[in-house]
C-alpha cells in the first residue's frame, strides 16, 4: 500500500470531496487525521477509516491550526478546506470576501506553515492543495476563485523554496464536482447537472473519487519527480470549449 504507516492529514475532511479523500488513504494504510470544524462530521468520516483519528480544527485561526499539529509528524498534507460565497460581485460584502479568501487561501498558508518544521527535520514531505479551475479562467464567485488563483500561487512557491529540503506541493484543480453541495440545486432543477456536463469534454460533472484519486497520485511516490504542478482534474474543461467552436465553425459536435 502507497501510504503504509504514513500520517496524512486532510483538512475539511467531514464531508464531500474531503471524506472520499480521507478514505481513499486510509484503504491504502495510512493513519489518517480527519480534520474538520463540525466535530460530529469528523466523528462520522474517521468510524469508516481504520484507525483514523479526528481534530476539531479552524483553519482559518493559527492558534487552531498549531494545536491540531503540535508533535504531529505529518508526512501528508492535504488542504482540502474551502468555501464560496455564492452572490453577484456588485452584492459581495467585505466580510463575505474575507470569509472565502481566509478560508480557502489563508487556511492553506496556516496549515502548511504548521507542518513544514517537521518535513524539514525529516527532509520529506507531500503538499497537495485542492484549488480550482475557478482559479485558472472567470467561472463566477469572485472571492472563491481569487483565493483559489493564490492558492495555485502558493503551491508553486512552497514546492520551489522547499523543493532543496525534500518536500513536494503540487495541487489539483477540479471542475464541477458532483457533491451533497449540489442538492439543492438539483431538487429545484433535476437536470442540472446534465446541463453542465454537455460543457465537459468528457460529458459528465466529476465525482469526488475523480479528485481523490488525482491527490492520492501526487502525495504518493509514483509523483517524486513532479512539484510546482497543478493538475486539472475538469474532464477536459480547461483544454477548450467545443461548443464555442461549432459555434464560430457553424459544425456540429462530434
Amino acid at each position: 500500500m502507497r501510504f503504509s504507516g504514513r500520517v496524512v492529514v486532510v483538512t475539511g475532511a467531514g464531508a464531500g470531496i474531503g471524506r472520499t479523500i480521507a478514505g481513499r488513504f486510509g484503504a491504502e494504510g495510512a493513519q489518517v487525521v480527519v480534520a474538520d470544524l463540525d466535530a460530529e462530521s469528523a466523528e462520522r468520516t474517521a468510524k469508516e477509516i481504520p484507525g483514523a483519528r479526528t481534530a476539531v480544527v479552524d483553519v482559518t485561526d493559527r492558534a487552531s491550526v498549531r494545536a491540531m499539529t503540535a508533535d504531529l509528524p505529518v508526512d501528508v498534507l492535504v488542504n482540502n478546506a474551502g468555501g464560496a460565497t455564492d452572490v453577484p460581485f456588485e452584492d459581495l460584502g467585505e466580510d463575505q470576501w474575507d470569509r472565502d479568501v481566509d478560508l480557502c487561501l489563508k487556511g492553506t498558508f496556516l496549515c502548511t506553515q504548521a507542518v513544514l518544521p517537521a518535513m524539514l527535520r525529516r527532509g520529506r514531505g507531500a503538499i497537495v492543495n485542492v484549488a480550482s479551475v475557478n482559479g485558472l479562467a472567470h467561472f463566477g464567485n469572485e472571492a472563491y476563485s481569487a483565493a483559489k488563483a493564490g492558492v495555485l500561487s502558493l503551491t508553486r512557491s512552497i514546492a520551489v523554496r522547499y523543493g532543496p529540503h525534500g518536500i513536494r506541493c503540487n495541487a489539483v484543480a477540479p471542475g464541477t464536482v458532483r457533491t451533497a453541495i449540489w442538492d439543492e440545486r438539483v431538487r429545484r432543477n433535476p437536470e442540472v447537472l446534465d446541463r453542465l456536463g454537455g460543457w465537459y469534454p468528457l460529458r459528465r460533472v466529476g465525482t469526488p473519487d475523480d479528485v481523490a484519486a488525482a491527490i492520492l497520485f501526487l502525495a504518493s511516490d509514483d509523483a517524486a519527480w513532479i512539484t510546482g504542478a497543478t493538475l486539472p482534474v475538469d474532464g477536459g474543461l480547461m483544454a477548450g470549449n467545443q461548443r464555442m467552436t461549432d459555434d464560430i465553425l457553424g459544425s456540429g459536435s462530434t
